[in-house]
């Protein structure tokens, strides 16, 4: 698909041997660009970014955002950031309320300071739609949120806060992307904070029962992982003066709840293997912490950046599908 792309610079990814941050090396070695990845591996992992190890324009640097003088190190000569590194997850947020601080606010804090020192042209970083809260409004415009619902929520709510508070002293060029419920290949399907859309395949490839937190009911704007690709070149190539300090929802605009994604799933799943159609949906309680909808209205994003989303939840869950069996089947 035809946008704006990153192209011919230096280009610094935290986490970028995450789920998301690998995707982005991965699109960026593709147009021409030289990019540093920093990464700890408390979640992002070496298999992601293995295809790159070999690449003349990938470096990797084994180190923490919460090390000031690793984020010095990655940020020299460095024109754009896209700042992914974070501890993920609600529940994790809700068991470590104190990691997750560490982390995704001195963390992002300390990615920051080192922008602003090296001098870094601009910073791309991601937000969350978990900011929204408790506010009820649907679809979700980026000006109206409500009271944060979890540790996680008020960490990348203060993300925004600081970004905005460093433009507003330091005259840096810094835009937000607030992610809704990203899927797609490289997402990590074990673990306690796995996402639904990996872990639920994985489930019903092993022909396991899906749990399904609550009634089923539950909507979200779930979000393939070319959507956010593409947020992130628009975000950080763009020259429209309305989009500098703006934060913009990055999703597909539609929702779906959790029974039609799992149906549709298993739908996928079942032109590989007939049987996972008459795999059983658990239901279980309600988690804590998590809004019931969300849905995101993507007007801003549209009319600022140019943004126009590839795939929608049927196609994005097809590719996903596919590359999940191919890759995780029988791990």
């Amino acid at each position: 698909m035809d946008y704006q792309k990153i192209n011919n610079k230096k280009v610094l990814v935290t986490g970028g041997a995450g789920f998301i941050g690998s995707n982005l090396c991965e699109s960026l070695l593709a147009n021409n660009n030289e990019v540093i990845c920093l990464d700890n591996f408390s979640t992002g992992r070496m298999q992601n970014i293995e295809p790159f190890l070999n690449n003349n324009k990938f470096t990797l640097i084994t180190g923490d955002i919460c090390n000031l003088s690793d984020c010095d190190k990655a940020m020299i000569d460095v024109d754009i950031v896209l700042q992914q590194a974070a501890l993920g997850s609600v529940p994790r947020s809700i068991n470590d309320p104190i990691k997750t601080n560490e982390v995704n606010i001195g963390g992002f804090l300390n990615v920051l300071v080192s922008a602003r020192n090296a001098n870094v042209k601009r910073v791309v970083f991601a937000a969350s739609s978990s900011t929204y809260g408790d506010s009820e409004t649907l679809p979700k415009v980026e000006e109206i949120i409500g009271k944060p619902l979890s540790p996680y929520a008020v960490t990348k709510y203060v993300n925004e806060l600081y970004a905005h508070v460093f433009a507003l002293n330091y005259g840096m060029d810094i835009i937000g992307l607030r992610y809704f419920n990203v899927y797609g290949k490289n997402q990590d399907s074990n673990g306690a904070y796995a996402a639904v859309i990996p872990k639920f395949t994985m489930q019903l490839m092993s022909m396991q029962s899906p749990v399904i937190n609550g009634d089923g009911t539950n909507s979200r704007d779930f979000t393939y992982i070319e959507n956010v690709v593409q947020m992130n070149h628009l975000a950080a190539t763009t020259t429209n003066p309305l989009a500098k300090g703006e934060v913009f929802n990055t999703a597909v605009g539609e929702r779906a709840d959790l029974n039609m994604l799992t149906n549709l799933l298993k739908k996928y799943l079942a032109e590989y293997d007939n049987k996972i159609g008459d795999v059983a949906i658990t239901y279980g309680n309600e988690r804590s912490g998590d809004i019931p909808h969300s849905l995101a209205s993507i007007d801003k994003a549209k009319n600022i950046l140019g943004y126009n989303p590839s795939h929608n939840l049927q196609a994005g869950l097809k590719e996903a599908v596919d590359w999940y069996w191919k890759n995780l089947n029988g791990k």
